[in-house]
């Protein structure tokens, strides 16, 4: 991608977040999509290419080291069984339910390992889409803090799933169960044990320093430092930068309020620069690769799957929230509904797709274009529910429910 491009992308990032300001009905990263989609007709942007290593390797790790240090603690502690719970056990249930769905209705000719490589991209929600998104669409404040909490984590784990999931594809060897969850967890743990050791010593390193400009830079090493370790591991890497960032914010807590306050002030003013360049550059360049990928005679298979990866989800949260007992009365079913609708896929999702691309096999090419018609269906319409459907749910509030923090 040349600098030239880089700039002129920048600049219409730039007034994209300029000139909405509300960011309501017109979610930023449903535009920057469609005007990405716009982009890729003119001959000038034929030449631009996204790749796995420009989003996966270097803008996601600072998008989400961003969203993870902003994020408070206190929700996650608050949310943790149940995003715990989403995010592992649920997601693994999810994902074999999808591919499960997709291989019996024979949507497409894929064997099972393809239908679960499909699944493992579209199950996962995405952070940097859903706090894009959920900031500014006047939703309860309890159900957007829960919905980002299981997005980040859910972020950080989908990558190990999506590791298994590759690897049994390419592969053709059977799916043992018990094989896949136990590399599924090594991952897991390996990555959030690196994020915890490495954002407990930098955030020490960071409280002795006063230069803002050092602790500043000492937070963009951490970003990239937990990442590339973790990586060069081949454990979970951003769940690596997840576990950094959250650190850092508890740490941080710990701190005295003015100092606290100091350090976020001097990170807020980097960080709060950089994340919607890169948010701005990420989803025009989705948008630049959409025809790229899209194969316009799958349309009805790829809403179809958009649809089943809908009533997958709702189907686990009812699960989750109507079975277990602690949870029974915490939410009413709009309120599943708009937690269903908030999960969009992105970011992650696609970085893994132009990974894929790169290599060959039997159905890849069908893989690439449902998944990535999916990600944009869900980008697109689902950002566009989540405003009106909180309008409705909290006008027609239930009082038998009680809200999900009381303990």
């Amino acid at each position: 991608m040349e600098l030239l491009h880089v700039i002129i992308l920048l600049f219409t990032g730039f007034l994209v977040f300029a000139l909405d300001k509300k960011k309501k009905r017109f979610p930023v990263p449903m535009v920057l999509v469609i005007i990405g989609i716009c982009l890729s007709l003119l001959p000038f942007f034929s030449g631009t290419m996204a790749s796995k290593e420009l989003i996966h390797d270097w803008f996601l790790p600072a998008v989400l080291f961003t969203a993870a240090y902003q994020f408070d603690v206190k929700h996650l502690k608050k949310n943790k069984w149940f995003i715990v719970v989403l995010s592992t056990v649920g997601l693994i249930a999810g994902v074999f339910l999808l591919a499960s769905s997709i291989h019996a209705i024979g949507l497409v000719s894929l064997s099972f390992g393809g239908a679960l490589l499909m699944a493992a991209l579209l199950m996962p929600i995405d952070s940097v889409t859903v706090i894009s998104v959920q900031q500014k669409s006047g939703q309860d404040k309890q159900i957007e803090e829960l919905v980002e909490g299981e997005s980040l984590a859910s972020d950080g784990t989908s990558i190990a799933l999506f590791t298994a999931a590759s690897a049994l594809f390419f592969s053709g060897q059977a799916i043992h169960p018990f094989v896949f969850m136990s590399d599924f967890f090594l991952q897991v743990l390996g990555g959030a044990a690196i994020g915890l050791v490495l954002g407990w010593l930098f955030s020490k390193a960071i409280h002795l320093l006063h230069d803002r400009h050092y602790q500043v830079m000492l937070s963009i090493v951490l970003a990239y430092a937990s990442f590339y370790f973790a990586e060069h591991l081949h454990l979970a890497s951003l769940l690596a930068v997840i576990t950094a960032g959250l650190t850092l914010s508890y740490e941080l807590e710990k701190s005295a309020e003015s100092l606290e306050q100091a350090y976020r002030n001097h990170l807020d003013g980097f960080w709060e620069v950089v994340e919607p360049a890169l948010i701005a550059l990420i989803f025009l360049l989705i948008g630049l690769e959409f025809l790229t990928f899209i194969q316009w005679q799958q349309w009805p298979i790829i809403i179809t799957v958009f649809l089943l990866t809908l009533l997958v989800r709702f189907l686990l949260l009812a699960a989750a929230a109507k079975t277990v007992p602690t949870w029974r009365r915490r939410f009413q079913w709009s309120e599943l509904l708009l937690i269903t609708i908030s999960g969009i896929k992105g970011t992650v999702a696609v970085s893994l797709l132009l990974g894929l691309a790169a290599q060959e096999a039997q159905g890849l090419e069908h893989i690439l274009s449902i998944a990535f018609g999916t990600v944009i269906l869900s980008i697109v319409l689902q950002s566009l529910l989540i405003y009106p459907l909180s309008k409705w749910v909290a006008a027609h509030p239930d009082p038998s429910v009680r809200r999900f923090s009381e303990e």
